[in-house]
């Protein structure tokens, strides 16, 4: 299978290269984030497409793009889809503990031989033309390649920034998904809300469809109006919530609404004829039946009842393991969220207030990590000014003490004037030097069976927690 990577390199007169090591892959990877980082081109990516034989062109896609939830509609869409007995890749970003998380077919990582090879294969290319391609471009191209060789049924792509110049959009995308456009401090002049829903829209082509997540009519308007612009398909409403368990559907509701959407429309317009659908299809239109049902019919239909998409929400998980989760089997619960802006921030406090209202929680501390260009704000502020006033507990403050390569965590907060500002403001915060300190002293502050640590604020602090346990990988 694998193979055949070498062989595009020879079709296309390109000597292999060097042979990387996964470890040297990776130490690749963690140096060329900044490379031609700030430069507005697709023209590297077209190229590199071409020598390794014009793959994006081909690719059934759907993108997922937006402020928050992208990873999270990702997953759902790729878990919907899987239901329908389809074969589905999907790229996320950005990873938690390795690589190889960011591209996965049927919600398995590929394994880091494979991942070698791809990545070989990709960086050598580049090389040989000369194209000087960062690590966001170099793991676009992989994934496309990696979908490729697996013909794929679909390919689900989070564009993880921007839209017009992101490197997965040299693929055509059937389907494209906004989940909410929000800048992180919130508050953000409507000029510049403009800007960023046009870039976000540079993915709709012509014959694409559209659906949104977003809440704001004046955000929604300017989509729509976008898409008819650019020859695309506006394809609103999506329903409010999907019917998830408390309290995911408060959290989580529209994002698995808006895959239901994506995966419906991607079934129904261009699902390849060739590709098996399951009988008792979740997505796939059925033909209606003219006058009443034979007995054999209904017969049929008792010994096997059709699937509902209430049954499949009932039965999945509702979370994103490794970067939401309560983990509550745990001593005392643990609630992890990668949330790193104001908005999603907001989220993860109504969605730990919730859990309060459902077992009430005896001791609560919330351990933070944050970047200086993210939390540290006075919207933030007031947000936990708010929420201690109304739940009781403590925030403890963490440094970002290792930067995740590619999520550009660079500068860590200043610990010790987050803290002041919070006890200024009345609430209960302590600065601690390491995740380790503040890891022990909340799991000494609350009770062993009924009180909940919350670890957030980055992916570098969720990342610090599965390390911290031990794991080197999910």
């Amino acid at each position: 299978m694998i193979d055949s990577t070498k062989q595009t390199a020879t079709k296309a007169g390109l000597p292999l290269g060097k042979q990387r090591n996964y470890n040297e892959v990776v130490d690749y990877l963690d140096s060329h984030w900044s490379v031609n980082a700030n430069s507005k081109t697709l023209e590297r990516m077209k190229k590199l497409d071409a020598a390794l034989g014009s793959l994006a062109s081909k690719l059934p896609t759907i993108f997922v793009s937006g402020t928050n939830g992208k990873s999270l509609t990702v997953h759902f869409t790729t878990k919907l889809l899987m239901q329908e007995g389809l074969k589905v890749g999907a790229l996320c970003h950005p990873h938690i503990l390795t690589y190889n998380e960011r591209i996965s077919l049927n919600s398995e990582a590929v394994s880091n031989k494979i991942f070698t090879e791809i990545a070989n294969e990709v960086i050598n290319t580049s090389e040989n033309l000369g194209l000087q391609t960062n690590s966001n471009e170099i793991l676009a191209m992989m994934a496309i390649m990696y979908f490729s060789q697996q013909k794929v049924d679909a390919a689900v792509l989070e564009v993880n920034e921007g839209g017009t110049y992101n490197p997965v959009n040299i693929c055509d995308a059937k389907v494209v998904a906004i989940t909410r456009a929000t800048e992180d401090d919130v508050i953000t002049p409507t000029e510049k809300m403009k800007d960023i829903i046009t870039d976000i829209a540079g993915v709709i082509k012509k014959g694409t469809h559209l659906v949104s997540g977003d809440q704001v009519k004046e955000h929604l308007q300017l989509m729509n109006d976008l898409t008819d612009a650019q020859g695309g398909l506006w394809a609103m409403p999506i329903r409010k919530l999907a019917p998830l368990a408390y309290p995911f559907e408060q959290l989580h509701g529209r994002c698995a609404a808006l895959a239901e959407r994506l995966a419906q429309i991607f079934v129904d317009k261009f699902l390849n004829k060739n590709s098996v659908i399951v009988n008792n299809s979740l997505l796939a239109r059925q033909k209606g039946q003219r006058g009443r049902p034979t007995l054999e019919a209904k017969q049929k239909l008792a010994e096997n009842p059709q699937k509902t998409l209430e049954q499949f929400w009932k039965h999945n998980t509702n979370e994103l393991p490794g970067r939401f989760q309560l983990l509550d089997k745990e001593k005392p619960s643990i609630l992890l969220d990668t949330a790193s802006n104001v908005d999603a921030f907001k989220n993860l406090l109504l969605g730990t207030r919730l859990l309060h209202y459902q077992r009430p929680l005896k001791g609560l501390t919330i351990i933070v990590a944050a970047a200086q260009d993210k939390l540290a704000c006075e919207e933030f502020y007031k947000l936990i000014r708010y929420f201690f006033k109304k739940t009781s507990g403590q925030l403890l403050v963490c440094p970002i003490e290792e930067p995740l390569s590619g999520n550009k965590e660079e500068v860590s907060w200043d610990i010790e004037k987050v803290t002041n500002e919070m006890k200024a403001l009345k609430v209960k915060a302590k600065a601690c030097k390491t995740f380790e300190e503040a890891f022990d002293l909340a799991k000494k502050s609350v009770d062993e069976r009924q009180g909940l640590v919350v670890i957030t604020g980055s992916q570098s602090i969720v990342s610090k927690y599965w390390q911290n346990k031990g794991i080197k990988k999910f």
